[in-house]
C-alpha cells in the first residue's frame, strides 16, 4: 500500500523512510509466518496491522540513532521491528470501541472492522508481547547488559509511566482540568515516550556518551511535542481521505487540545519553535544527523 504521506515527502528522507519499512518488513514477515493450528487468525491480524503501510516512523528514528554510532544495521533493524510491533499494537487497542472507537486506519478498516473485537485485542497483546521476544533475543545484540537496557526502557516508555498512562489521560481529559502544562504531559507520556525510546535506542546500542544522549533526548522530547501538535492540527483541518481516518474527533469528544486551547495559528507556531529546538540539541552531531533533521521538519509538515 502507497504510504499517502510519502506525497509530502521528498529526497533522501523519503528514500530513508521507503528503505525502512522496506527493511523492516523484510524482518518481520518470517517472525510472523502463520502457523497451521487454529491460532492462525490472530497472526493474520498482526500482520494486517503491521504491514498495513504508515510512515514508520519510529524505527526511522532507530535506525537514524544508531548511524551516529555505527551501530550494525542488522542489530538497529531488530530494534526498529520491536518499535513497530508496540507501535502497531497501540493503534490497534487505540481504534478500538471502547477507546476511540475508530472505523478507518491508514485508509483501510481498522483491524476490530476487518476482523472482531476479541481477535484485535489479542493481535494487539501478542504484538506487545512479540516486541520483548525481539529485543531479548541474542541476534538483537551481543551485550546482554544492552539487551536488558532495551527491554526496560521499552517497557517503561510502553507502559504506564508512558504511553498508557498518556491514553489513559487522554480518556479522562474531558472530564479534568486541562491546561497547556497537562496537555503537554499526557503528549509527553502518549505519543513522546515512544519516539524517545525509538531516538535513545541507537545511542543505548552504540554506548553513547552521556552528553550525547542527553543531546538525543532533547532532540526527541521536543519532536515528540511538534509530532502530537501536528497530530491535532491535522485532526481540525485534515482531509479525511489523505489523512486516512476520520478527523474532526476531538472537537466532537469536547477533548482539549493544544489547537483547541492556543488556537490553530498559535499552535502551529508552538509546534515550528519546538522543531526549532529539536534541530539545535543535534548540534553536535554536524552532517551526521541531516536525517534526523529532516524527519523533525517533516513532522510538522506532513499531511497524514
Amino acid at each position: 500500500m502507497l504510504n499517502k504521506a510519502a506525497a509530502v515527502i521528498t529526497g533522501p528522507l523519503q528514500e530513508a523512510l521507503a528503505a525502512t519499512s522496506t527493511a523492516v518488513e523484510r524482518v518481520l514477515d518470517p517472525i510472523l509466518a502463520i502457523p497451521d493450528g487454529a491460532e492462525s487468525r490472530v497472526v493474520e491480524a498482526m500482520r494486517y496491522s503491521v504491514f498495513s503501510g504508515g510512515k514508520r516512523l519510529r524505527p526511522f528514528l532507530v535506525l537514524a540513532s544508531a548511524e551516529l554510532f555505527d551501530v550494525e544495521r542488522v542489530h538497529a533493524l531488530r530494534v526498529a521491528a520491536a518499535i513497530e510491533c508496540v507501535h502497531c499494537y497501540s493503534l490497534i487497542h487505540d481504534d478500538l470501541p471502547a477507546m476511540d472507537d475508530d472505523d478507518m486506519r491508514r485508509g483501510k478498516p481498522t483491524v476490530h472492522k476487518a476482523f472482531d473485537e476479541a481477535t484485535a485485542i489479542l493481535a494487539g497483546d501478542a504484538l506487545m508481547s512479540l516486541a520483548f521476544e525481539i529485543l531479548g533475543a541474542e541476534e538483537t545484540h551481543g551485550d546482554p547488559s544492552v539487551r536488558l537496557e532495551l527491554v526496560r526502557k521499552l517497557a517503561h516508555a510502553s507502559g504506564h509511566h508512558g504511553m498508557v498512562g498518556g491514553q489513559m489521560i487522554d480518556l479522562r481529559a474531558h472530564e479534568l482540568e486541562m491546561d497547556e502544562n497537562r496537555i503537554h504531559r499526557l503528549q509527553q507520556m502518549k505519543t513522546g515516550a515512544l519516539i524517545s525510546f525509538s531516538v535513545e535506542s541507537g545511542a543505548v546500542m552504540g554506548h553513547a556518551s552521556k552528553q550525547a544522549r542527553a543531546a538525543l533526548m532533547g532532540y526527541a522530547r521536543d519532536l515528540g511535542l511538534a509530532f502530537q501538535i501536528a497530530d491535532d492540527l491535522l485532526d481540525v483541518e485534515g482531509d479525511e481521505d489523505e489523512v486516512g481516518k476520520a478527523t474532526g474527533k476531538d472537537a466532537g469528544a469536547g477533548k482539549a487540545t493544544l489547537v483547541s486551547l492556543m488556537g490553530v495559528e498559535r499552535a502551529r507556531q508552538q509546534a515550528e519553535m519546538l522543531t526549532e529546538q529539536a534541530i539545535a540539541h543535534l548540534s553536535m552531531f554536524d552532517e551526521r544527523a541531516s536525517l534526523l533533521r529532516a524527519a523533525a521538519h517533516f513532522a510538522i509538515s506532513r499531511r497524514a
